[in-house]
C-alpha cells in the first residue's frame, strides 16, 4: 500500500485494519505510514528474538493477522508484551523519521537549544537531537485510537501497555556528545540526546513481560487492582494482564497456538528451550546434519583475522508432533 498511486485518501482507505480515527492520520500524514512501516518490521523481529526461545514465538505473525489476533484477543501476558513492543516500534520509528528529515510535520527536537551543564560541566546544545516528545505524541494519537472506541476491560489493559511501551523508548535516550578544542581537548563541547538501540527497550520489555502483574477491573470500572494482594500494585512501566495464558503446545487456532511440533529445542538445557519442556512431554526426533562453520582461525598483523572452512556433524532435536496434527476443534 506504501507505493499505491494516487491520493493519500485512496492510500488509507487501503490499508486493512485501520480505525476511522487511524485512517484520519493517516491522510493527514501519509508520510508517516512508510515510517510506521518500518516500525512494524522492527518490532516484530524484537518480538520474536526475545521469544526465539518459547513455545510460542511471537511467529504467529508470519500466518497473518487472525492468527494474531486469537493472541491479542486474550489479555494475556503475550499480548501485554504485544501491545507495549508494537507501540515503542511505533515511536521509535517515528522519532527516527523526524531526525532524518523523512516527515514535514516534525524534525530535531526544537527544545534542545542553548547551554546547558552536566557532572562533566558546561556543553552547548548543538547536532540534532532525537525529537522523542513528537514520536511519543504521534504513537499515542495513531496506536491508541483502536482502543480509545471501547470503555471495556481489555482496552484499559491495552491502553495501560501501550503507555509502558511508550515511556520504555523514552527511558533509554541517552546524551551523546562531541569534543572541541586543540588536539580533541573537551573545552567545548557539543551535546544531543540520542535513542538508543530498540534491542535495549526489547531487553526492557522482556523483563517486565517475565515480571507482569495480574489484574481485575476495579468496582466502579475506571481502573484495575491487583489480582493477587500479595503483589505490588502495579506502576506506569509496568505490564498488566488479565487472563493465564494457555500452554501453546498444540495447534490451536482459537488461542492463536501453533503448537511445537518440529521446533528445534535444545536437549541439555534446563530452560524453556529445553527439549522436556519445548516439546511438552511428548519426546523429539534427533536427526544429524553437516554444516560449513569457521574453524582454525587464525589472526594475521595486521588487521586481519582468516579462518578455515569446516564441515561439522552435529544432532538437530526437533520436537515430536501430537497424535492429532490438525487445528484443535471446539465444536
Amino acid at each position: 500500500y506504501m507505493g499505491a498511486v494516487g491520493s493519500s485518501r485512496v492510500m488509507c482507505d487501503n490499508v486493512p485494519g485501520l480505525v476511522s480515527r487511524q485512517r484520519q492520520l493517516c491522510r493527514r500524514h501519509p508520510e508517516a505510514m512508510l515510517s510506521i512501516g518500518r516500525g512494524v518490521a522492527a518490532w516484530t523481529a524484537e518480538c520474536q528474538h526475545q521469544f526465539r526461545r518459547h513455545r510460542w514465538d511471537c511467529n504467529a505473525l508470519e500466518r497473518g493477522q487472525r492468527l494474531l489476533g486469537r493472541v491479542l484477543l486474550r489479555s494475556s501476558r503475550e499480548s501485554a508484551f504485544v501491545h507495549a513492543i508494537s507501540s515503542a516500534g511505533v515511536v521509535f520509528a517515528i522519532t527516527r523519521a523526524c531526525s532524518q528529515g523523512e516527515l514535514k510535520s516534525c524534525s530535531c527536537d526544537p527544545k534542545k537549544k542553548g547551554s546547558a551543564r552536566d557532572s562533566r560541566g558546561h556543553f552547548d546544545w548543538g547536532g540534532c537531537s532525537d525529537n522523542i516528545d513528537y514520536g511519543v505524541k504521534f504513537a499515542r494519537a495513531f496506536v491508541d485510537a483502536k482502543e480509545r472506541k471501547g470503555k471495556d476491560a481489555r482496552a484499559l489493559m491495552n491502553l495501560h501497555n501501550n503507555r509502558a511501551g511508550r515511556k520504555a523508548v523514552k527511558r533509554f535516550l541517552k546524551q551523546e556528545c562531541k569534543c572541541h578544542g586543540v588536539s580533541g581537548s573537551c573545552t567545548l563541547r557539543t551535546c544531543w540526546l540520542a535513542m538508543a538501540d530498540f534491542r535495549k527497550t526489547g531487553d526492557y520489555l522482556w523483563k517486565k513481560y517475565n515480571g507482569a502483574i495480574q489484574v481485575v477491573m476495579n468496582q466502579d470500572g475506571t481502573g484495575f487492582t491487583v489480582a493477587n494482594k500479595r503483589f505490588k500494585k502495579p506502576t506506569k512501566n509496568d505490564l498488566v494482564y488479565f487472563e493465564s495464558s494457555p500452554d501453546y503446545c498444540i495447534r490451536d487456532r482459537d488461542v492463536g497456538s501453533l503448537g511445537t511440533a518440529g521446533r528445534v529445542c535444545n536437549q541439555t538445557s534446563r530452560g524453556m528451550d529445553s527439549c522436556e519442556v519445548m516439546c511438552c512431554g511428548r519426546g523429539y526426533d534427533t536427526s544429524r546434519v553437516s554444516r560449513m562453520t569457521k574453524c582454525e582461525c587464525k589472526f594475521h598483523w595486521c588487521c586481519a583475522v582468516r579462518c578455515q572452512d569446516c564441515l561439522e556433524v552435529v544432532d538437530v532435536h526437533t520436537c515430536k508432533a501430537p497424535k492429532s496434527t490438525g487445528w484443535i476443534s471446539r465444536t
